[in-house]
This record gives structure tokens, sequence and C-alpha cells, in this order.
């Protein structure tokens, strides 16, 4: 079916606006995604809206707006409902979830990715209340679902994306998908480490633990785990089309420099502040991944 002229500045200005979403809530993925080639650049842009608004409605959003427990499950609800009607129908009023629709539908992201997403995002409305008299602990395996809904699958989503129209053999796809679970895990790891105080004073959670509170040695036990994770996703980035591999490259490098400063930062002042990379070392490290990829051959 052919687009006409109103659907097609409908479509222009849902992806202006997933760009406006990525430019003001991440400044390292905004720069990441200026690396991709044009097919893919604006495909993870609507991905990282979707999820982001998702998560800043958990995070606080509904919260600081005065609404209770029950309203913001229904706010997220009706999120996740509006989602799924535009993945049946490929259009939205909601820019954002329109956006999201013309990806998923184009690139072959579907349900088994995107409600694992939602579950974990329904997950951290299961907090204490707002007193925040106890921090919710999560376990082993409540920890291993929640990372696999809320970054392992966005990596396979941003995968789909990278994959469009490309030929790879079925274990070449399967060293990919493994390596883009692993990169998320190690993003969403890195991320609860360095969100520490945030998310146990002022959100009540504690990802990495049963317990309310890291260690200094389960800091460091995080840390050795992430790196694993970020060396077996750093062994499939070859695999990836040339022009996705600048980014994911700079954007791996990026949390590993995060983790690094995480390592040598006491976990006790983890609870106090957020440790950054200053925008001088993200540049270099950017000029890195793409003189690694111009070099490669193929």
């Amino acid at each position: 079916m052919s687009s006409s002229p109103t659907h097609d500045v409908f479509n222009r200005t849902a992806q202006q606006a997933a760009r406006v979403v990525i430019s003001n809530y991440s400044t390292s993925f905004g720069l990441a995604t200026r690396l991709l080639g044009h097919a893919h650049r604006h495909h993870i842009r609507n991905i990282y809206a979707l999820v982001r608004i998702a998560d800043e409605i958990v995070d606080g959003l509904a919260a600081d707006a005065g609404l209770d427990s029950r309203q913001q499950n229904e706010m997220l609800e009706n999120f996740v409902h509006a989602t799924r009607t535009a993945l049946k129908l490929g259009i939205s009023d909601n820019l954002i979830i329109h956006a999201f629709a013309h990806t998923a539908r184009a690139t072959g992201i579907t349900v088994d990715l995107i409600e694992p997403f939602f579950a974990s995002m329904r997950a951290d409305l299961d907090t204490p209340d707002q007193a925040l008299a106890s921090v919710r602990g999560f376990d082993q395996d409540e920890h291993r679902t929640y990372v696999y809904g809320s970054a392992e699958v966005v990596g396979l989503m941003c995968l789909k994306v990278f994959l469009c129209n490309r030929s790879r053999t079925p274990s070449q796809t399967e060293e990919l998908e493994h390596g883009a679970r692993q990169l998320g895990a190690a993003f969403q790891n890195i991320n609860f480490l360095r969100d520490l105080a945030d998310d146990s004073l002022r959100l009540g959670r504690s990802y990495l633990s049963a317990d309310s509170r890291l260690t200094e040695a389960d800091k460091d036990r995080w840390v050795e785990t992430i790196r694993q994770q970020l060396a077996r996703a750093d062994a499939t980035i070859a695999l990836l089309p040339k022009d996705a591999r600048a980014a994911v490259r700079s954007a791996a490098a990026l949390f590993t420099a995060l983790s690094d400063k995480i390592a040598d930062t006491p976990v006790e002042r983890l609870y106090r502040e957020r440790v950054r990379i200053p925008n001088a070392s993200k540049a270099q490290l950017t000029a890195k991944a793409l003189l690694v990829t111009a070099r490669e051959t193929r």
C-alpha cells in the first residue's frame, strides 16, 4: 500500500520525536547512533525512545505527578496496550509508539521480544511504597529475568535492525544473538552499579543483590561478570554489518571505561554519587572505534 503525503509527514514527525528523546536523555547513545549507517539510524532511535519512555513511567515520572500505585500501573498498561495496538494496525496517535511500530513492522521485531520488556517494567512498579522504608532486593533468578526483559531483548531488537535484509548463516546469527544479549546485560549491570544511589534511595530497588546493600566484594564480583559479558560481546562485533560496527564498538568502549572507573571506586562512594566519563574521553573512544572499523577490509 502506497503512503499518502499526510502519512509521510506523520512518519517523519514521529521519527523526529524519537530523535529528540535520545538526544535529551542520553548523550552517549545519541553519539553512538550518529555513527550508524543511514538504514539503521532512525530505527535504533525509535527503539530507544519507546523503551526510554516506558522506563521513565516506572522510574518516577508517574509517581512525581502524584499518581498512586494503582494509577501508575494503569498508566503503564495504557502504554503497553497502545503499543500492542500499533503493532497490529501500523499506526498510533502517540508519536513515539508510532515510530516504534514502524520499526518493528519493518524489521521483524515481534511480541516475543516486546512482552518480556514490558514484564520487566511491571516488576519495577512492584517496589516498596512512597516512604521507602525498605529496599526491594532481586535474587539471582529475579535479576536474570529482569535483565533479559529490560536489556537483553533490547539488544536483540537492535540486532533485528542491523540484520534486516542482510544474510547470515544460522551459526553466525546464533553467535550474534548471544553477543547482543551479553552486551545488553553488560550495559544494564553497569548502569545498576552506576545508579546505586538513585536506585536504592529514591526508587527502593536493589537490582544486584537480594540484600538491600552491596559490599565491596559484591561490587568486585559484578565488575568481573560485566567484563566477561563485554568480552563475549566484543568477540561477535566483526560479524555485524560494517555500517553498524563503529556505533556498537563506541558504546561498548564507553561502558568498558565506565566499568573500569566503577572498579576503582569504593562501593560506599557509589552509594553517594554517579560516576561519569568526561566528554573528551568519550570523543577519544569514539574516534578509536571509527578507526578500528575503517581498517577492516570486510
